[in-house]
């Protein structure tokens, strides 16, 4: 009776495994098909099947893995208790129908996902959890069709419960009569041998099955990410988080830490300028590089930006890398001066009781300024605010501070906050002041009225259906561009006008990230990550430094100290003065000389456009190692004084 009844329920949990692995597989070719414009103009009918081949055998995993539920939940219990069958088979439904409903809802969130991002959920997933849900949700509402598509994963869910209840409904057969210990023992291995060949994605061990880590198996990114479905998606985003929280940090020597200490020490050479009475830093929200490039010109994103860079008192280089993809990481990059290595500084102990000896605020201080910060949105968001003050700011402002208005969910728009920072400046002309500036508006739910800015989005859009053929969506696109548009305008208008009050002012302008907003489908690996730099002001000479000049974030507060510190200045920083190091890079990609590739995949290396020659991504990579060992061993020493 036992053997029969579990022989029937394994029936029926093989029939949930094949309806979940087969919905998994219908969502990818879906997408697959529905995004196509994001693949390669390489990708050939061999590749798709090789992908959806290959995504099949991964989405075993996560069908499997939902199925245990069942199995543990309803086979089990019966296999103890025969009578239990009919009870329990109403659990195996509604396994199923939750996994139906958390695969609908996936599948749904994937597209405007992937359009920002350019992959199949990963670490931006933990960084929202630890954001503002309240800005999160209205975002969500306002651009990505939060209510529509919540609608539409309802939908398939029910579809899905119908389409269940009724292959569940059908009729299980039965033990043959006859020789019950050989089916015992046949359903017996078939149970353990079915379980771990799914565990290990139609493989038998690590060596012959697939999983996320290994997946990329096509020539085409698109594909390689279509390969993974929403669940190995998710538990990549887990992986990748859980051995952060671990410390498995790429290129730290954390036996040796504590010898790298003397790399810190620097003195400056002696001012190279007059000593600025003001230092705006800008730090625009997602204020990529790639609309500077010549290849994008005709879209006029950012002509004020061009005209500084152009300026005899202005300096651009195109070799520039934030210190991460994410806004927190560059704000905290510049506050502590600590390189990216996986640890987030604003949630850690220390940083909220002592100022690290690279901080940005103590140091120019120093040099007799007032050090402030000026955010449009909440102070509180991501412990910014409390962070800042912290490590030594005088001061932190978020819309609330100077009595904006919230125009959306992140906080009040750009020209808000500029105007309340011009403001401060014309009350308090005695002042020297240092102000750091992160900027709001060019990020979702893009709530600018650009026709009332004077930006033409229609025409916007006709120029990248041209300039970029390949684009999904020219209208959503030229939205997106018009607000790259509008930060450049209001941003450009307040360097003249605190020019005009002040001549000899002296401004730094770069982005937190690059990524998310990228000039179409398929970005180079230099588009999608670098952003700019311009240091513009009285006496601001591209013959200050070398043509292109390498740096980072954690470059910017050693540029200024060594350009008008008195000589002798004793400072400590982790990043080098701009030109100075050969390298500038983030968790993920470095500029070495010519070289622009994963730190991981030195292999993976393309050229930046513009550049002549390329050395060897991999002895660029070697050459470059002590730099980076000791930079980034220098910020985990520092944020975990040699702690595990």
């Amino acid at each position: 009776m036992r053997l029969d009844t579990y022989f029937r329920n394994i029936q029926l949990d093989l029939r949930l495994f094949l309806f979940l692995l087969l919905t998994l597989c219908a969502y990818r070719l879906f997408f697959m098909l529905y995004m196509d414009s994001y693949q390669g103009p390489d990708v050939t009918s061999a590749d798709l099947l090789l992908a959806n081949f290959a995504g099949l055998r991964l989405s075993l995993k996560s069908a499997g893995a939902f199925t245990a539920f069942s199995f543990l939940l309803a086979t089990l219990p019966c296999f103890v208790r025969p009578g239990w069958s009919r009870a329990l088979g109403k659990v195996r439904l509604a396994v199923g129908t939750l996994a139906s409903f958390l695969l609908a809802v996936l599948f749904m969130a994937r597209f405007p996902y992937y359009r920002e991002f350019g992959q199949t959920y990963g670490l931006q997933v933990a960084a929202g959890l630890a954001d503002d849900k309240g800005a999160i949700l209205g975002m969500m509402l306002a651009e990505y069709g939060l209510v529509w598509r919540s609608v539409v994963a309802l939908l398939l869910t029910f579809f899905a419960f119908l389409a269940l209840r009724w292959l569940l409904r059908l009729p299980a057969a039965g033990v043959p009569q006859g020789r019950p210990l050989a089916w015992g023992l046949g359903l017996f291995l078939f149970t353990a041998f079915f379980g771990l060949f799914v565990r290990f994605g139609g493989g038998v061990s690590y060596a012959t099955g697939l999983n996320w880590e290994n997946a990329a198996i096509t020539r085409d990114d698109f594909l390689n990410e279509c390969i993974l479905d929403d669940v190995q998606a998710l538990y990549r985003a887990h992986s990748m988080e859980k051995k952060m929280a671990a410390g498995d940090i790429f290129g730290v020597d954390k036996e040796g830490a504590a010898g790298y200490l003397p790399y810190l020490e620097r003195k400056a050479p002696g001012p190279r300028l007059a000593k600025p009475s003001h230092i705006f830093i800008v730090l625009g929200e997602t204020w990529a590089n790639w609309p500077l490039l010549d290849k994008y010109a005709d879209l006029h994103l950012m002509e004020g930006l061009k005209e500084l860079a152009r300026s005899p008192e202005g300096c651009y280089t195109r070799r520039f890398m934030p210190n991460g993809d994410f806004t927190s990481v560059a704000i905290t990059g510049l506050v502590t001066g600590l390189t990216e290595v996986n640890i987030r500084a604003n949630y850690q102990p220390r940083s909220f009781t002592e100022a690290y000896p690279t901080a940005m605020a103590p140091q120019l201080k120093a040099l007799g300024y007032q050090v402030d910060f000026w955010y449009g949105g909440s102070p509180g968001w991501d412990q910014i605010g409390r962070l800042a003050l912290a490590q030594g700011f005088d001061n932190f402002y978020g819309y609330p501070d100077y009595g904006a208005p919230k125009v959306n969910a992140w906080g009040t728009d750009d020209a808000r906050l500029l105007e309340a920072l011009a403001r401060d400046c014309r009350e308090h002309p005695e002042r020297p002041t240092v102000a750091l500036i992160m900027t709001t508006s060019n990020h979702p739910p893009y709530s600018i009225d650009l026709g009332a800015e004077g930006f033409d989005v229609a025409a916007c859009a006709e120029n990248i259906r041209r300039i970029i053929p390949e684009a999904e969506n020219p209208e959503e696109l030229a939205v997106e561009f018009g607000h790259y548009w509008y930060m450049d305008k209001v941003v450009t208008n307040f360097v003249r006008e605190m020019q005009a009050l002040y001549p000899d002012s002296l401004f730094v302008i770069t982005g937190d990230h690059a990524v998310r907003s990228d000039p179409g489908p398929h970005p180079t690996l230099y588009e999608h990550q670098s952003v700019p730099c311009v240091i513009y002001g009285k006496g601001v000479s591209p013959k200050l430094w070398p043509a292109d000049a390498i740096g980072g974030h954690t470059s910017i507060v050693p540029t200024l100290i060594d350009l008008i510190a008195p000589a002798g200045f004793a400072y400590q920083a982790i990043g080098l003065p701009l030109g100075e190091g050969r390298a500038a890079f983030n968790r993920d990609v470095f500029l070495a000389d010519n070289v622009c590739g994963r730190v991981e995949r030195a292999e993976e290396t393309e050229l930046i456009p513009g550049f002549a020659g390329s050395p060897d991504g991999e002895a660029a990579r070697a050459a470059l190692l002590p730099q980076l060992t000791a930079q980034r061993t220098l910020a985990w020493y520092l944020l975990t004084q040699g702690k595990e």
